[in-house]
């Protein structure tokens, strides 16, 4: 979550230097490589049948071209700060998504957790000037979290019979020519831009596409698989949090008063939405009952 916090910052750089769809592409395909490269040498790659390319393939459109696409777009008109406090929301959308298609239970607790959490997310995109004021940038960042929560739903089905690992590098592969084709259909004259990067942009573009896209992805699916995308979601309270931190200190971004209540309520909301708080309650009676009886 540290490396995915500060992730945001490096996207929010790059889109400065790069054409953003040209840039995410990029990004996921070195991503993809690196990743495919590794299970390879780990011996952890197998044909898949034809459900399992039809579960990557839709994963990628949400995960990939979905999410990092409009995640692109979107930084280039709002702030890193911005961005990480509104993807904190993934874990919110994505117990939503989980009610909906695993028909898990909705209790009173979790309702008001998603409540908070959205309530945070109002305050932050309407700090300045109200409704009106909602920026494209914050709305494609939104429209990109939610996308991301449904490729996790995608995931979760896919991880029952596919390798998390093999799912996350054949994702990242499929993903990145989705992006690179839309490219060219929407940016076609500013590919040329990539070649005009300095060694020090090119280093942040690598350490985001093998560090945070590569393996991080690779990490968090796997413990999609393990433990189920409403309970690794909890987690993502921290990408926020790094995101704020980082955009303050690498991008000189100032963070207001209303952002750090943003924050507050995002996490409460999480904590509460996910039935974090709800099972922890659950343990620690179910413990008190065992010790007095």
């Amino acid at each position: 979550m540290f490396i995915w916090g500060l992730n945001v910052v490096a996207i929010k750089f790059l889109v400065t230097e790069f054409p953003p769809l040209v840039m995410q592409g990029g990004r996921t395909f070195v991503a993809g490589i690196i990743a495919m490269t590794v299970l390879f040498f780990l011996n952890d790659l197998r044909k898949l049948s034809k459900k399992e390319w039809m579960y990557a393939v839709l994963a990628a459109v949400f995960g990939q071209l979905g999410h990092h696409a409009l995640l692109a777009i979107g930084l280039v008109k709002t702030t890193a700060s911005n961005a990480g406090l509104i993807l904190g929301l993934i874990p919110l959308a994505t117990v939503i998504l989980t009610m909906i298609f695993f028909r898990e239970r909705l209790t009173f607790l979790r309702m008001v957790g998603i409540f908070i959490g959205f309530a945070g997310v109002a305050i932050v995109v309407l700090q300045n000037e109200g409704l009106g004021a909602i920026s494209r940038g914050d709305l494609f960042v939104f429209i990109s979290m939610i996308s991301q929560a449904f490729s996790f739903i995608i995931i979760k089905k896919a991880t029952t019979t596919l390798s998390a690992r093999q799912l996350t590098a054949v994702m990242l592969l499929i993903g990145s020519a989705f992006l690179l084709a839309l490219s060219f259909v929407i940016e076609p004259q500013n590919a040329s831009q990539m070649t005009l990067g300095t060694p020090m942009v090119w280093m942040v573009f690598l350490a985001s596409a093998i560090v945070a896209t590569g393996l991080g992805h690779i990490l968090y699916n796997v413990a999609i698989q393990e433990i189920g995308a409403g309970e690794t979601a909890i987690f993502n309270n921290l990408v926020p949090f790094f995101a704020l931190i980082g955009s303050f200190l690498f991008l000189g971004e100032t963070i207001v008063f209303l952002q750090m209540i943003g924050f507050i309520l995002i996490a409460s909301g999480v904590i509460l939405g996910t039935g974090y708080l709800e099972a922890k309650m659950k343990k620690v009676k179910k413990q008190t009952i065992k010790e007095t009886a």
